[in-house]
């Protein structure tokens, strides 16, 4: 069974239909900001995107080219792989009423290459609550699959609580948990990472260690007390960033001391319904900047928040940078983002 609470399941659809600005406001930091001056002589990207599935697409999306070009500064990408990845859906019923998720091998390498998405410069997370969704062959399919088009996956019991990636000179552990899940917790346990506790994770060897966590409530723009409790606790104990995903809207960004975390960014390609109101359709590319010189190497030297809109266009959605707009929709994006961003 999922562990979600009784409050938590009757308001989805309510904050599905109305995401909440509700919530404690106070504290946050601005869409961007830099940490070091003068900047460091070395640095590596990371780019960090939310959740991708195929629900709300019967086809690869159309992207704006200054968001291609936008990924293509980064030397590497991060996501949260949503949908499990499967030739033919076992939850044949769940799935044609967007219950659960599924996407084929060809609609992610489609994507992928219309977002201008290098699959060797991708690092996919599959500690999520959907991972289950077409059940334990799908999910093996779905590691399987990942391994063939070459991208590279975090979040796997299997692999350990922290897995170390090269970007350039750095070394970056990521660290990927999920706090739900949509299945039996046997389903989940060893094959999905779960936990959030430190004490079991290394900590050596590494220039940042970075954590990837799939939390909070959904449909809400602030995290709960909890959401940012859990974030301290993480600062606190070594890790430099943090980029979460699950609550399918964009979320603010907090400095924890030299810790910076982008509590949600939003669905990168539609994980909701097709018919999904405007404000859960701004999604966020979150970019930091890490040092690579000798005495600040793994440092966060700046960040960035680039906000985005996914517009509905037949079967599938239209990437477009939220300054690229229109006047009418502009507006009330830039709105909205000014209530999250101070």
């Amino acid at each position: 069974m999922s562990n979600y609470p009784l409050s938590y399941k009757l308001s989805w659809l309510p904050r599905f239909l109305k995401p909440s600005l509700g919530g404690d406001g106070d504290g946050f930091a601005p869409m961007a900001g830099t940490l070091m001056e003068p900047p460091p002589g070395k640095t590596v990207r990371l780019a960090f995107i939310g959740d991708i599935s195929a629900v709300a697409n019967s086809r690869a999306p159309d992207c704006d080219p200054a968001i291609k070009e936008l990924l293509g500064t980064a030397d590497l990408v991060i996501g949260n792989c949503e949908s499990p990845v499967v030739d033919r859906p076992s939850a044949v019923l769940g799935t044609k009423l967007g219950t659960h998720h599924a996407m084929s091998e060809r609609f992610l390498a489609e994507a992928l290459a219309a977002t201008g998405i290098a699959r060797e410069k991708l690092v996919l997370s599959l500690a999520n609550n959907h991972a289950l969704d077409q059940g334990v062959a799908g999910f093996d399919e779905t590691v399987a699959a990942l391994k063939r088009l070459g991208i590279r996956t975090i979040g796997l019991a299997a692999e350990g609580p922290v897995r170390p990636v090269k970007v350039g000179p750095l070394t970056v552990g990521f660290a990927a948990f999920t706090l739900w899940r949509n299945a039996d917790e046997g389903l989940f346990a060893g094959r999905v990472s779960m936990g959030s506790d430190l004490a079991g994770w290394p900590g050596n060897g590494f220039d940042l260690l970075c954590a990837v966590p799939h939390w909070d409530w959904e449909f809400r723009h602030f995290p709960r007390a909890g959401t940012r409790a859990l974030a301290r606790r993480l600062a606190g104990q070594g890790v430099g960033l943090i980029a979460g995903h699950h609550a399918h809207v964009v979320q603010p960004v907090e400095r924890i001391g030299g810790t910076v975390v982008a509590y949600g960014l939003g669905d990168f390609l539609g994980t909701a319904l097709a018919r999904q109101p405007w404000p859960g359709r701004i999604g966020g590319i979150f970019f930091a900047d890490v040092s690579a010189d000798e005495g600040t190497r793994g440092a966060i030297a700046a960040y960035r928040m680039h906000p985005f809109v996914r517009l509905r266009d037949g079967g599938s959605e239209r990437l477009v940078p939220a300054e690229g707009l229109e006047d009418a929709m502009r507006g009330k994006v830039e709105r909205r983002l000014r209530a999250i961003f101070p």
